[in-house]
């Protein structure tokens, strides 16, 4: 009887453990929210014909969730802002019922100099400073394009994750998410994006998804980094065998829908054209796609 009794025990515990696990595995429903990176006003912020203000009262006026605030059109830059100013664009955004997505930072770990690569690590950690101070959940960082001197990968990729864990190390202690850009620079394919992700192994550590900086088999790639992205660039056209073409919006939205990923879209248009015309245009055929495949499930 002890020995059934036993079985019995053990045979409930495992069943109670698969339970357990089989919960943990459950996805949440997809959950999108609508961003702008502030890079689809390039032109008009870099000549100063338009400031922070000016582009948060766009996102305001189109209905945006947030905003994605690159920092080099902060003033100053790549010094960061007094918190004055920091907190005055924090208030804006608040009282304008907009979330602040990110923000990001031109850097290069790539370059074989570990004077310069330093240099980048610092500015990264100045930026994530201002990220916590600006309520930002998540900086973008590059990898890099600078000329590795013909140097093997596999040591650029060393280095290159020794800056990143550093400063994903510094973004978990400020409870900021450091994530890389796929931006078709050293990072060129979904399978270089999650070796380098999956080396510097932390928590604080993820993957913007740049749909447009895949350029052979985009849709498999963005389907395949998906479980690493923590935020995105939705552009307008993606590269399919290095053939430019309009993205199938339809498509993407069923990919990430389909994945259980949860949180911010932001959206960036490039190229010619007044983005007060093109930004409102893409992002009404993203809201279409949206709630297309939201009526699908």
């Amino acid at each position: 009887m002890k020995k059934i009794a036993f079985t019995i025990l053990i045979a409930l515990f495992l069943f109670a453990t698969f339970q357990l696990q089989a919960k943990s595995f459950e996805k949440f429903p997809a959950k999108l929210k609508t961003s702008l990176n502030a890079y689809s006003f390039n032109d008009p912020l870099s000549k100063g014909k338009m400031n922070l203000d000016d582009l948060l009262e766009f996102c305001a006026e189109n209905q945006f969730d947030a905003v994605d605030l690159t920092g080099y059109y902060f003033p100053g830059y790549p010094e960061v802002p007094t918190d004055e100013y920091l907190y005055h664009i924090k208030q804006k955004a608040f009282l304008l019922g907009l979330e602040i997505s990110g923000t990001g930072v031109r850097n290069d770990f790539t370059d074989p100099d570990p004077v310069k690569r330093k240099a980048s690590v610092e500015l990264v950690k100045k930026w994530i400073v201002a990220a916590e101070k600006l309520g930002a959940p998540v900086i973008r960082v590059f990898s890099g394009t600078a000329d590795t001197k013909g140097m093997p990968r596999a040591e650029v990729v060393d280095y290159l994750v020794k800056n990143l864990a550093e400063c994903a190390e510094f973004g978990k202690a400020h409870g900021v998410v450091v994530a890389i850009q796929n931006h078709n620079d050293f990072i060129k394919t979904a399978d270089q994006a999650i070796e380098i992700i999956k080396r510097v192994n932390s928590d604080w550590f993820g993957l913007i998804l740049d749909i447009g900086s895949f350029r052979t088999d985009p849709y498999n790639e963005i389907a395949q980094t998906i479980p690493y992205a923590v935020n995105w660039q939705l552009k307008e056209t993606v590269f399919v065998n290095g053939i430019e073409q309009k993205t199938d919006l339809n498509r993407l939205m069923k990919i990430i829908s389909e994945s259980g990923y949860r949180g911010y879209l932001p959206i960036e248009t490039l190229g010619e054209g007044d983005p007060n015309v093109k930004v409102p245009r893409f992002l009404k055929e993203v809201r279409e796609a949206l709630n297309k495949v939201k009526n699908n499930f």
